[in-house]
């Protein structure tokens, strides 16, 4: 079973997959060890400059998760991921502009397309 709004949510989790594939930077900012110094024990890091430089980038985000608490979430209708990917898929449709396409080339696709009907005459009834 397929639908678009699948097809966006494995899009989505293979996001989440890409990012972890990057792994753990273990350069001198991916370890931090000068913001650890910076902040010492009991401390925080929101203020640091570390943090202020990579907070941007360090996570993984979906766009089809709702991070809000649940109340908010609850109050706001309760969208699951489903109907975030339905919304997508809808809003990705109503805004696609096909690329243009050179006379010769619909032609030989059109001939393409009407010679693999004609050989599977069944399958297009």
């Amino acid at each position: 079973v397929s639908s678009y709004e699948k097809f966006v949510m494995d899009a989505d989790q293979l996001g989440t997959l890409h990012h972890l594939a990057q792994g753990v930077m273990m350069d001198t900012n991916g370890q931090a060890m000068e913001a650890l110094r910076e902040v010492g024990p009991g401390g925080h890091f929101l203020g640091c400059e570390h943090t202020q430089a990579n907070f941007k980038s360090a996570f993984w985000r979906s766009d089809l998760f709702d991070y809000k608490p649940f109340e908010t979430w609850a109050e706001e209708g309760a969208r699951d991921t489903e109907t975030l990917a339905a919304e997508r898929v809808k809003k990705q449709l109503a805004d696609y502009q096909p690329p243009p396409l050179d006379e010769a080339t619909r032609e030989a696709l059109e001939a393409y397309v009407a010679t693999r009907k004609a050989g599977m005459p069944d399958a297009f009834v």
